[in-house]
């Protein structure tokens, strides 16, 4: 069994300078991350990459996601390249669709088919990678996308490393069968269930395998884990309210009703979604629909020294990244030691399984 990689995410509400993110880089590869990912919310992601892989040598860096449909392909192409290129070969291309109402009002940007298109979009991708690494005509005539000039002086020199592994964002089966067939890996959303992984994610997940003759471990899957932890009572009461309420966010939205669903909670989810089309009901409210059960189903729930192991026992060989989402402020030295415990606890099971011979 591989060991679970554990990556450290820019949260969406932080903001921070190229430098500081830099410095945030070079401490993360000086302890247990094997990642840094940033997302696109407020700002664009892949401004800050280039100063991070500047300042590191061994550590992933990636997007978790860039939104691809408000960018051209070739757009991406570009920005994807110089990343790996500057990066060395660690950048990892994580984009997701968006959705309609953001592609179209936000960005002013077509959409149609949001699947038909990311698979012609990664091909496309592609398609501009290889000629750049071969020099061979560019020539890619789509449904949705047509490139078809690339003159030598617009056209980077070849990468000494593989092109950038790209990562599909996919929250329901198509998107995820589509990760599967023609991505590199998969990002999950974080409203998920080690339960709903292996029972709906990986079933999906192998559609595409099998479409395009792969395995499952051509494809990575990073996910996000809900944590609830805290070094004093006040904390760890503080986590567990702010992780109901975003549980109960997501379990309000039609898109995320399946998770509910696999569990037998669609009266919950029903519940929520009527509170919210009602209105006048605070995040606090809506927080009372779920469970103890449903917390601990969505969210390792445990003390700090005791997170490690809950998280390898729910996820180790389940998935192949992950990181932890905490919708709350805490000591960001509190996920460095967690980070650091599952490191050595993965360090001492392989130990302990090549005695073992197994």
């Amino acid at each position: 069994m591989n060991r679970l990689l554990v990556d450290r995410v820019i949260s969406p509400d932080q903001t921070l300078s190229v430098m500081q993110t830099a410095m945030l880089a070079v401490s993360c590869e000086a302890g247990p991350w094997d990642g840094l990912w940033v997302s696109e919310a407020r700002h664009d992601p892949f401004l800050t990459m280039g100063f991070a892989a500047e300042h590191t040598e061994r550590l992933s860096i990636g997007t978790s996601i860039a939104v691809a449909l408000s960018r051209s392909p070739m757009t991406m192409a570009y920005t994807a390249y110089d990343l790996q290129r500057i990066s060395k070969g660690r950048f990892i291309l994580g984009i997701g669709s968006q959705v309609k109402a953001h592609i179209e009002r936000r960005f002013s940007m077509p959409w149609s088919a949001p699947t038909e298109r990311m698979c012609e979009y990664i091909a496309a991708l592609r398609c501009i990678w290889n000629s750049w690494r071969t020099g061979e005509r560019l020539h890619f005539q789509g449904d949705f996308y047509q490139h078809t000039l690339m003159p030598g002086f617009f056209s980077p020199p070849a990468l000494e490393h593989p092109d950038p592994p790209i990562y599909l964002a996919a929250v329901g089966p198509t998107m995820t069968a589509l990760a599967g067939e023609v991505a590199d890996g998969v990002i999950l959303h974080g409203f998920t269930t080690a339960t709903y992984i292996a029972e709906q994610t990986l079933p999906a997940l192998q559609q595409g395998l099998d479409q395009s003759g792969r395995s499952r471990g051509d494809v990575a899957i990073s996910t996000m884990a809900f944590v609830v932890t805290g070094r004093t009572e006040s904390e760890f009461a503080h986590a567990a309210q702010a992780v109901r309420e975003q549980i109960a966010f997501y379990g309000s939205t039609p898109a995320y009703r399946p998770v509910m669903d696999a569990h037998g909670w669609g009266e919950a989810a029903e519940e929520l979604s009527r509170m919210m089309r009602q209105g006048g009901h605070t995040s606090a409210d809506l927080s009372a629909v779920i469970t103890d059960d449903m917390l601990h189903a969505f969210a390792v729930v445990a003390e700090p020294h005791a997170v490690a192991g809950q998280i390898h026992e729910r996820f180790a060989g389940l998935v192949d990244r992950l990181s932890f989402y905490t919708p709350y402020q805490t000591d960001d030295h509190l996920w460095t030691d967690i980070a650091e415990d599952l490191l050595t606890l993965q360090s001492e099971k392989a130990q302990s399984d090549y005695s073992s011979g197994l």
